[in-house]
Order: structure tokens, then C-alpha cells, then sequence
């Protein structure tokens, strides 16, 4: 994959003028960037997470996808509890049920290089030669966000002992889809809002996110016994219900946000038409 980042470009040019040239004087500016060891920890460590308290729109969008992550971990406890002690299947046997998961995550990666990319490379024509407006990237995540309640209310009132174990275990086919079109959205949504300081805004996100899948299983197993399979998953689907509208706020504000923020360039306001 060729480079495309500026500052490096003109280091690699500079390099090929010194050389060609046999003049020293060619320095492209990162070149010239001297920076303490102190100032390059703030960088590394601290930048991330001040960008993080500092963006309302990273904000919401590391807590949205930070549930969702969490949700796939406390996933691994929530299954034995329904279909080892409530269809009384062997481990070995439940653990099939797992099976849906990574087919609906194909299926939805599929769909999403056939369907959403090629709109996505006709805007990047349209909008030419300026960038596409960022909300443009949340469209797939205002379509997965109500199948993935969805599918955590599919999950909860099927996963009664008496009624057939192909309804509960196909729900995660449309819950991996909606997790993988929506994280597919949100990460590239942070790139393009973020730009310069996107590996910063992903490392803030990528450690809240990387907490609630260390912190939900541990509480899965209680939750499931003590509210019950239904309740539980219900639960998890009335929270993520509260949190499918950001991308849509996002959608609407957006351009708004990004005029306001230190961190990320903003565009004129652009109203988007409805996803189809």
C-alpha cells in the first residue's frame, strides 16, 4: 500500500534531493522536529486520553462501542447459562451454538464490501476534490444500530427451555452482522473526523473498549442466574436501544461538533439524506 501521509512524502523527497543533489540543506519539517523525551510521552500517553475527555463526539462514540464490545465478551457466559442449564445440551454440544457468530460477521463484512464501499467510492467521486464529509461513514451504523437490539431481544425471549434452540443460537447471526457494520462505521468515522490525531482518538477508545471486555464477563454469569436469560438479554437490549441514537445526533450535529473541536478540521454543514 503506497504512502499517503504528507510529512512523510516530503521526508522521502528531501531524502531524494540530498541525494540527488549532494546538498544537506534539503530537510523536509518533521525532519527539524526536536522533541524532549518528556514531550514525546505526552504525546504517546497523554494526548489520547485528552482528546478523549476533551471530545464530546469521541465520547459518545467510545461508550457506544465500548457496551457492544463488552456485550461480545459477556456473550461467552450468557450462552452456557442458556443452552448448557437451560436446553441441558454437553459443553461440547453448546459450544456449537457459538457457530452463527462468525458466519454473520462474514456475511455482514461481505454486504458491506458490496454494498456500502461502492457508495461510498461514488461519493468519494461526487464530493471530489474535497474529502467526503465524515457523517457519510455513519450510515451503516443508523441501519446495524436497531438490528442489534434487536437481535438481543430475539436472543432473550427465545431462550425459554421449551422453545426450539435454533431460534436463540440463529439470533447471533444479526447480532455479529449489526456488531461488524457497526464497528466498521465508527472506527472509520474516527479516522475521517480526526485525521492527524485519529491514532490517538483510536488508542483512547481502544483502551475503555478493551476494559468493558475485561470487565462484563465477570458479572454475566450473575446476571443471567439471577435475572434470568430473558430479563437479562433484555436488559442488554433496552441499553443498547438508549444508545442507537448517536450515530443518528452524530449525523445531524456532526458538522456542528467539528467546528467546535480543537482537534478535528471541519467541513461546511452538509444535510444528509436518509440511509437506504
Amino acid at each position: 500500500m503506497p504512502e499517503t501521509y504528507e510529512p512523510v512524502l516530503l521526508v522521502r523527497k528531501a531524502e531524494q534531493l540530498r541525494k540527488s543533489t549532494g546538498d544537506d540543506r534539503y530537510h523536509a519539517p518533521m525532519e527539524l522536529q526536536s522533541a524532549s523525551f518528556v514531550e514525546r510521552l505526552e504525546i504517546v500517553v497523554a494526548r489520547p486520553f485528552k482528546i478523549l475527555f476533551l471530545e464530546p463526539m469521541l465520547i459518545a462514540i467510545t461508550l457506544y462501542m465500548s457496551f457492544i464490545y463488552g456485550c461480545i465478551y459477556l456473550l461467552f457466559e450468557a450462552y452456557p447459562v442458556v443452552f448448557t442449564k437451560g436446553h441441558h445440551l454437553t459443553s461440547g454440544v453448546s459450544s456449537l451454538m457459538y457457530l452463527p457468530l462468525p458466519v454473520g460477521g462474514i456475511i455482514a463484512v461481505v454486504v458491506y464490501l458490496l454494498l456500502v464501499n461502492p457508495r461510498y467510492a461514488r461519493k468519494v467521486e461526487e464530493f471530489a476534490p474535497n474529502p467526503v464529509p465524515p457523517e457519510y461513514r455513519l450510515r451503516a451504523a443508523m441501519v446495524a444500530g436497531p438490528l442489534f437490539s434487536a437481535s438481543f431481544f430475539w436472543f432473550a425471549w427465545t431462550s425459554f427451555p421449551n422453545v426450539s434452540l435454533w431460534s436463540p443460537m440463529m439470533s447471533g447471526a444479526l447480532l455479529a452482522f449489526s456488531i461488524v457494520w457497526i464497528f466498521l462505521a465508527l472506527f472509520n468515522y474516527i479516522i475521517d473526523v480526526y485525521l492527524f490525531v485519529a491514532a490517538s482518538a483510536l488508542s483512547a477508545s481502544t483502551v475503555v473498549r478493551s476494559i468493558f471486555g475485561a470487565v462484563f464477563p465477570l458479572f454475566g454469569t450473575q446476571m443471567y442466574v439471577k435475572l434470568g436469560p430473558e430479563w437479562a438479554s433484555s436488559l442488554l437490549g433496552f441499553i443498547s436501544l438508549a444508545m442507537t441514537p448517536i450515530p443518528f445526533i452524530l449525523a445531524k450535529y456532526g458538522p456542528t461538533l467539528r467546528a467546535k473541536s480543537k482537534y478535528a478540521p471541519s467541513l461546511p454543514p452538509l444535510k444528509l439524506n436518509p440511509p437506504v
